[in-house]
């Protein structure tokens, strides 16, 4: 539905968005994850046209957006992070505005201005002045343009900011129900609600893509070593005996146990191996009862840091080597010009 080629973006020296190349596939709900600052808001405003790209490719459904704009915004419904709002217009004015800039068929611009409302729940404020409304109920006419024309592709650029929680469940369930019939994507840097509604999931550090997959792709790909947490009734000399006895076993911790009695350990074993069973088995054989047993996964919060972390140690080595490059030919240039004034 989208393919994204090479897309780079350059403000005089700096970098905002450098080389990003990735394809959305049709009737999916993708996450766009990066921390502030990483080129989220400005990918997508070269995705939608509103910004020209220094260098590459956007297509959407075929159509160039450099090219072909008009034909490819029509295939769009794009809420930024700031919406594109007439405060001056009532709700019911400023759909109906938007509906004909749009070119919805004039027949159907009533029951389309309706139905946006009803999905957004904005309906009780058709005629409140848009300046009059709270962040929430502006983010939520917002919301509504987007939607309007029914586009097959949506773009939302943090479309819960401002909006209390039972506003934010309620927009999750929307953009759900969307995608349905919708192509979505969805930039946002609260974990939560991209792992609760997306189907994939990309992630952006200092305008580069640095993971694309599903949420339980990318919790396979970064598990690394498997860490279970035990509580054990008895001494942690006899726990450990038993469990480094174990295949697999990487290393036992002694934690620090608040239950009298009892020893509190962590045991790491090898990437991508549960030894939940064996350890069981192997404890109650010497008649050391497990009290507790935690098996710890990376979270979405630990991949996104670690990823992101990666890449700005990997620019920051850049950086240093391309500063000690300047550094080396400033000092030949300098002895050069010694050596001639001799």
């Amino acid at each position: 539905m989208i393919e994204v080629t090479n897309l780079t973006k350059k403000y005089g020296d700096h970098v905002a968005v450098d080389h990003l190349s990735f394809q959305v596939e049709k009737g999916q709900i993708y996450g766009f994850l990066g921390p502030n600052g990483a080129g989220k808001s400005t990918t997508m405003n070269m995705i939608t046209g509103y910004l020209a790209a220094t260098e590459g490719t956007v297509t959407i459904d075929g159509k160039d957006v450099q090219k072909d704009p008009e034909e490819a915004k029509k295939c769009v419904g794009y809420l930024p992070e700031l919406p594109p709002l007439y405060v001056d217009m009532t709700v019911e004015e400023y759909l109906k505005f938007v509906a004909q800039l749009k070119k919805v068929p004039k027949a159907e611009q009533k029951k389309q201005v309706e139905e946006v409302m009803e999905m957004t729940r904005i309906t009780d404020m058709r005629g409140r002045l848009i300046k009059n409304l709270s962040k929430g109920y502006r983010q939520r006419v917002g919301l509504a343009q987007a939607i309007l024309g029914y586009p097959p592709v949506i773009i939302l650029d943090e479309p819960t900011v401002g909006l209390d929680p039972k506003q934010i469940i309620e927009i999750r369930d929307l953009i759900r129900k969307l995608g349905e019939n919708h192509t979505i994507i969805l930039s946002s840097h609260i974990l939560s609600e991209v792992s609760a509604v997306c189907d994939h999931i990309m992630i952006i550090s200092h305008g580069k893509l640095v993971a694309s997959d599903s949420p339980e792709g990318l919790q396979k790909l970064m598990s690394g070593s498997a860490q279970l947490e035990l509580t054990v009734k008895g001494d942690f000399a006899a726990v450990k005996s038993v469990i480094e006895g174990l295949p697999e076993v990487d290393m036992v911790e002694n934690l620090e146990s608040d239950q009298e009695g009892c020893v509190k350990v962590r045991v790491i074993s090898g990437e991508n191996v549960d030894i939940r069973e064996e350890v069981f088995y192997g404890l109650a054989e010497k008649k050391l009862p497990i009290m507790e047993m935690i098996h710890k996964e990376k979270s979405l919060e630990d991949i996104f840091l670690e990823l992101t972390q990666d890449v700005a140690q990997e620019d920051a080595v850049e950086s240093v080597d391309a500063g000690q490059t300047a550094d080396s030919e400033q000092e030949e240039k300098e002895e050069t010009e010694d050596v001639s004034n001799l």
